[in-house]
């Protein structure tokens, strides 16, 4: 069975080539991301923004609801684990606390299967590659990457490798294997776990899923800026912050946005994107601040926010692009805002953030600091994955049954 699709072709990001989909590709002859491109004219004359987002939730779960946007036409090559539509959580108190009158709301991305936005991304990658026939694939990752692969992968029927960094959570590390990928601890950053992917590919016969090098991860990254505008009734926030490694859901959302514009589902405003890094490890803030378009690697990275630990993203001209169109900022803050913001997330509105996400929403306070957004507007922070994948403080105490317990014990 075949869906309604649109998908015609791939196109160098860089040069605007256009390149054949009919296999499977890594980057375009020149060597730059590859972007899936639709016969966007024509869908409109079909698309029914409203009846596709009513579609019964078990034959299209969550994105894949979205079928005439994405490249997977046919039924047999979706990869799906049971996806949902991740909630949008209004969080007024910390709103207060950073400065914002407006609503804050977090689009909750640790309710997808293997509990990040990983999932979206390459739930794609493995049902396109399953289309082409491809039965290894390897990455490198700092964790949550890798789990959706062994997900999907196993799902798919696929061998998997993944290779993290040494202080790569735990968690995540056995989440992998558990899921029957093929997992190795790296001495290194994931830069430098990406060059043995690169390095040992043809040997080994894999195929690189590495971000942004190969194309369909962006696709499913994209259905974040689909769903949040569906969401929002078909508006878009003032401003969105995002936490920003390879930034392929930044790159994916502003596409999707044009898209939309394209089929007439919104119009032709768009929120501010601010694309958030660690202190430690800010090469697209660099660059930015530079008024540069390609950021140098950054040297002796580090943050505890290891999801946007990327001392070089191979799409960072495409993420400052689509910050300086939106009028929006690359912005970076300290370890311990991202721990404060983590932490007062949690107690006063009862959400527990990861710290990349709670990095995103601590720069809502640099933003309001330099007048970079109104203290009335409307943002969306994204929280990349379940906070419960990281290690939490230690704020348990000791009781002991035998003794007699006061008020004062259990209040001090």
């Amino acid at each position: 069975m075949t869906a309604l699709n649109a998908f015609t072709h791939l196109e160098c990001s860089m040069t605007g080539a256009r390149v054949d989909a009919g296999r499977a590709h890594n980057l375009s002859p020149k060597g730059w991301p590859l972007l899936a491109r639709y016969d966007l004219e024509a869908l409109k004359r079909t698309a029914d923004r409203d009846a596709i987002a009513a579609r019964n939730r078990l034959t299209h779960p969550g994105f894949w609801k979205w079928r005439e946007l994405l490249p997977v036409a046919d039924d047999d090559h979706v990869t799906s684990l049971g996806e949902v539509d991740t909630p949008l959580i209004e969080t007024p108190h910390s709103a207060h606390q950073l400065g914002l009158a407006g609503q804050l709301l977090v689009k909750d991305e640790g309710r997808l299967p293997t509990g990040s936005f990983k999932a979206r991304g390459l739930a794609l990658a493995v049902s396109m590659a399953r289309r082409f026939g491809v039965t290894s694939m390897a990455m490198p990752t700092n964790g949550n990457a890798g789990a959706a692969l062994a997900a999907y992968g196993a799902r798919a029927g696929m061998q998997t490798w993944s290779f993290c960094p040494a202080d790569t959570p735990e968690v995540n590390v056995h989440e992998i294997a558990a899921q029957g990928g093929h997992v190795f601890r790296v001495n290194g950053l994931i830069h430098q776990c990406g060059a043995l992917v690169g390095a040992l590919k043809e040997e080994m016969g894999w195929f690189d899923v590495s971000t942004l090098k190969e194309p369909y991860r962006i696709e499913g990254k994209k259905t974040m800026g689909i769903e949040l505008a569906c969401q929002l009734g078909w508006t878009l926030p003032d401003a969105i912050f995002y936490p920003t490694g390879g930034g392929t859901g930044l790159i994916g959302m502003w596409k999707a946005f044009d898209e939309m514009e394209a089929l007439g589902w919104i119009g032709s405003e768009r929120p501010k994107m601010f694309a958030v890094q660690a202190e430690g490890c800010a090469p697209i803030v660099r660059a930015f601040e530079a008024g540069e378009e390609h950021a140098p690697e950054w040297l002796d990275a580090a943050t505890l926010a290891a999801g946007i630990r990327v001392p070089k993203a191979i799409g960072d001209f495409l993420i400052l692009r689509a910050v300086r169109a939106s009028g929006g900022a690359a912005l970076a803050v300290s370890e311990d805002d991202i721990e404060r913001v983590r932490a007062l997330c949690g107690i006063v509105d009862g959400l527990l953030l990861c710290p990349e996400g709670a990095a995103a929403m601590a720069a809502i306070a640099e933003a309001r600091r330099r007048g970079l957004v109104e203290a009335d507007a409307r943002c969306v922070v994204f929280n990349c994955g379940s906070g419960l994948k990281y290690p939490l403080p230690e704020r348990v105490r000791d009781l002991d049954r035998t003794k007699p317990v006061t008020r004062a014990m259990l209040e001090g």
